[in-house]
This record gives C-alpha cells, structure tokens and sequence, in this order.
C-alpha cells in the first residue's frame, strides 16, 4: 500500500468514527430526554463528559478491532522502531523512572493515600471513585491480557513483565487513577480545572510514552489502555451523578410528608 493509500484509507476512517461518534450522541440525548425525571437534565448539564466518553468509547472500541483482525501490526511497528531509533540513552533512564509511577504498587499506594485523605475532608462520592476506579480498572487489565493473550514486542532486549501485551497495564491504571482524582480534585477546586486536567493528561501521556520507549508494549496496547482507563472513572461518575439527579429530582417532585 502505497503513502498515498494510507493517507487515504486513514482519513476514512477517522470520518467513520467521527459519524459514529455524532450519531451515537444524538441518539443518546433523544432518548435521554424522552425518560421520566431527569435524565434529560443530567445529559444536558454534563453533556461533554458524555460526548468524551463516547469518543473513548468509539475510538478504543476500534483500536481493539484492529488488535484483535491482526491489522495494527505494521503501525506498531512502525511506530515502535520510530521511537527507538530518535529516543537517546539519557532519555531511556528517564523514562525508566517514570514507568514506576504507573506500576500497581505506587498506584495501589497512591490510591489509598488519596482515598483516605478524601474521607478525612468527607468528600465520600470523590473517595469512592477515586477507590472503585483504581481497583476496577486493575481487574480490567487482568482479564483483559489473559483473554488477548497479544505477544510483547520483541524488536530488541527489553526489561520482563508480567502478562501479555494488550493493554497496557501501566497506562491504564495511570488513567483510571488519574482521571478519578482529577474529577475528584475539580469538584474541589472547580476554578483550577484547567490546571488539573493538564497535569493529569501529561502523566498519562508520560507514563504511556514509557512503556514505548522500553519497548515493552506496542502503541496500540497504550492507546486503547489510554481510552479505557480514562473512560471508567467517566463513566462511574456520569451514571453516580445522574443517579444522584434523579434522587433529588424524585424527592423534590414528592416531598416526604
């Protein structure tokens, strides 16, 4: 295939999934706003979060396809020899660093440390998601990587690690974490939600980086870990919030007597 092909076939592709993506979000706010209550009010107080985690959704779904048909391979690899070839030394035992703050340990550490101090200030829905997050999204990785079963790269020696390839386990417990404390951390400080949401994208984006520069996952791998780490903690509090419209709104429309 030729460059001009790919160029091609990939913008068709993105055109596909952006049809995809306005369609499945139409659909969703027509339907949405035929249910009783507020539904409909949820959706259109939150009504980016929702268009977010159907790009996620759309997007990881079709990274997965891919995996799955055996089509990613001359991407990844690609992509994987690019990095290695322009990445030097120095900047390898850098990324070696910033790997560990994607590990399960320092994860399960941080998340605790947060969960507690959460509790602490009694910010009790925060503390929860930041906790479900966390732990859901290892389970992900877990039965994920045993039903793929995808090899890790073996283009030049690298470092072991448990488990096969698909996802990336440390890109997707970085977004689970990360994505829960800084929904958490803007319900706090709503004012400082730009700062946030930077910080937090760059140590995903860091930590993701990482597992490529190693060479110990395939970009596809960090993708789709990427999308479905940033999508749980979403959607866990778009459905907790529209639960808690829907409370509110019930008990404001019958008050107790």
């Amino acid at each position: 295939m030729t460059l001009g092909e790919q160029v091609i076939e990939l913008i068709e592709d993105v055109t596909k999934l952006a049809l995809l993506t306005a369609f499945l979000f139409v659909a969703l706010q027509f339907y949405l706003k035929r249910r009783p209550l507020s539904w409909g009010e949820s959706f259109s107080r939150h009504r980016i979060a929702v268009l977010l985690a159907i790009v996620l959704s759309v997007l990881g779904v079709k990274i997965v396809e891919d995996v799955l048909g055996k089509e990613s391979g001359p991407f990844d690899e690609a992509v994987l020899q690019s990095i290695h070839q322009q990445v030097s030394p120095v900047l390898t035992s850098l990324f070696s660093t910033v790997t560990l703050t994607g590990s399960l340990r320092f994860l399960v550490a941080a998340a605790a440390a947060t969960t507690i101090a959460l509790l602490l200030v009694r910010r009790r829905s925060e503390a929860a998601l930041v906790a479900v997050s966390t732990a859901v999204g290892g389970l992900l990785v877990y039965l994920i990587k045993i039903a793929v079963g995808r090899a890790r790269p073996s283009l030049w020696q690298t470092e072991d690690y448990w488990g096969s390839s698909f996802p990336s386990g440390h890109t997707l417990g970085t977004a689970a974490f990360a994505t829960a404390v800084s929904i958490a951390a803007i319900r706090i400080w709503p004012q400082r939600r730009s700062a946030i949401t930077f910080f937090a994208a760059v140590w995903v984006l860091l930590v993701g980086l990482s597992r490529l520069v190693l060479g110990v996952h395939w970009p596809t791998d960090v993708l789709a870990a990427a999308c479905l780490g940033t999508l749980l903690p979403l959607v866990i509090s778009l459905i907790a919030t529209a639960t808690r419209d829907i409370r509110t709104g019930r008990q404001k429309r019958f008050p107790s007597p």
